[in-house]
């Protein structure tokens, strides 16, 4: 850093140092310099710049020319940044101070008229929420990638028998084509709260300076539209006081990863010897060190790992938050790594997730065999004793758990027992019974809307492309 430089650092880092007799120590400017990793505000800083600096010359609190030259020393620092000759250093503090010391730097006494009718507290709100903002467009638009990938497996077995589980149990036999869909559904959720979020922080906060507002005639109005809102938060109070969209951003990044691990769990299982129902891609697999014939889950294994992080992520600000007086406290520095930290690994997780689930290759044979190694149909049976014997349910229930027991002991599956064997457990039994006992004919029954029926799930799986994907 030149000397002219350093000149201009000591003194822009003393901008609220004039009550002050000493400097502040070395080690206490490291500790509350948080430009290590504030400074990926730093596009978001410099349209809040040019909005706040055009916004002053149209109010007449800034000339135009003065205007021109801010304008002019913005795009100058802008291209440092892009091409990385940008100085950051500790004594500034932030990515704002640093903007600001530069802009001076660059354009003289006009650098200094910036921070008129504003104070870092609505600064940083602003542009850490059109940040954030920003990161809410890329998660959903990751998301419907992920659908679509999912969409795509689901088309391809619509037919696929399967079992599914409850208590990681076999309960009954389903279609792979309903299982995927049942994570389209929840991402469509997570897609959906996205949306919410970014409505409710869809207010801009600039203007209203430290707390109380500011004595300067601006137009709040206009610097929120110029920056993409829908227009200023009411209360400025509340305006610098608030973090509720860093709680609704990493809710529902929490939510999601809860979701992407659910499903990486079930890939790590299935891929497994004793399952055999799905083949994961070499492209995210991993080998082994020391056993040559291993292809390990890693990526759904990372996804899984990083759900306790981002979820983390969550508590860590909302234990931040909790004892907190209006308005602005420095506590709230800390909301920024947390948040950073969350949404590097959620998109990552979206990203790889959406790969991985592309490639997968399925085993239908091996979904089918698992099938008849437990009473998958037992359910269809107790139906049937209802519907055509009118059995009352709970007797039902209990014949058919004596006529499972009693096939278990004969090492038999439902559809192999004999009629005279079904009637000595119950004379109400008749010869069609047969039909209710097959995987095949169980989910062609299962036509309740919403159910595992392939001609539902063929219907479903069209409706979702339509909510969806269109």
């Amino acid at each position: 850093m030149s000397k002219e430089k350093d000149k201009v650092t000591k003194k822009i880092s003393k901008i609220w140092g004039g009550r002050f007799y000493k400097n502040a120590s070395k080690m206490m400017n490291n500790f509350n310099a948080s430009i290590k990793f504030d400074k990926r505000l730093c596009f978001q800083d410099l349209e809040l710049n040019k909005a706040h600096s055009s916004m002053l010359a149209d109010k007449k609190i800034i000339t135009s020319n003065e205007n021109k030259k801010i304008q002019k020393g913005l795009k100058l620092i802008e291209n440092e940044i892009k091409n990385d000759k940008f100085t950051f250093s500790n004594q500034l503090e932030d990515i704002h101070m640093h903007i600001e010391a530069r802009l001076t730097e660059l354009i003289g006494d006009a650098g200094k008229k910036i921070h008129t009718a504003r104070s870092r507290n609505d600064q940083v709100a602003t542009a850490f929420k059109m940040f954030v903002k920003e990161q809410l467009i890329e998660v959903e638009i990751l998301l419907k990638q992920l659908q679509g990938s999912l969409i795509k497996q689901a088309s391809l077995h619509v037919q696929t028998i399967m079992p599914g589980f409850t208590h990681l149990q076999i309960a009954q036999p389903i279609t792979l084509g309903h299982h995927l869909l049942a994570y389209v559904e929840m991402f469509g959720r997570d897609r959906e709260r996205t949306l919410d979020a970014l409505k409710r922080l869809n207010k801009s906060p600039l203007g209203a300076a430290a707390l109380a507002g500011t004595s300067f005639p601006i137009d709040r109005v206009k610097t929120s539209q110029k920056l993409g809102f829908s227009g200023p938060m009411e209360n400025s109070i509340d305006a610098v006081s608030d973090r509720d969209f860093v709680f609704d951003a990493l809710s529902l990044a929490s939510i999601i990863m809860v979701h992407l691990s659910r499903i990486s769990e079930e890939l790590i299982l299935w891929s497994s010897p004793g399952f055999g129902f799905v083949e994961l891609p070499e492209t995210y697999s991993t080998g082994s060190s020391i056993m040559p014939q291993k292809r390990n889950p890693d990526a759904a294994e990372l996804i899984r790992g990083k759900t306790g992080r981002v979820a983390g992520a969550f508590l860590n600000v909302l234990t931040m938050m909790k004892g907190l007086p209006l308005a602005y406290s420095k506590d709230m520095q800390e909301d920024k790594e947390a948040f950073f930290d969350a949404y590097d690994n959620l998109v990552n997780c979206l990203m790889i997730a959406e790969g991985l689930i592309r490639e997968l290759k399925f085993r239908p044979e091996s979904m089918k065999k698992m099938l008849g190694l437990d009473y998958a149909t037992a359910t269809d049976l107790a139906d049937y004793l209802v519907r055509e014997c009118n059995i009352p349910f709970r007797e039902a229930h209990s014949i058919t758990g004596k006529i499972v027991k009693f096939a278990k002991k004969k090492n038999l599956s439902l559809e192999k027992l004999k009629l005279d064997e079904l009637l000595s457990i119950d004379k109400r039994i008749n010869n069609s019974v047969f039909k209710v006992l097959s995987v095949e004919n169980s989910l062609k029954s299962k036509k309740s809307f919403g159910g595992t029926s392939p001609v539902l799930v063929k219907r479903a799986l069209s409706k979702a492309k339509k909510k969806w994907l269109s």
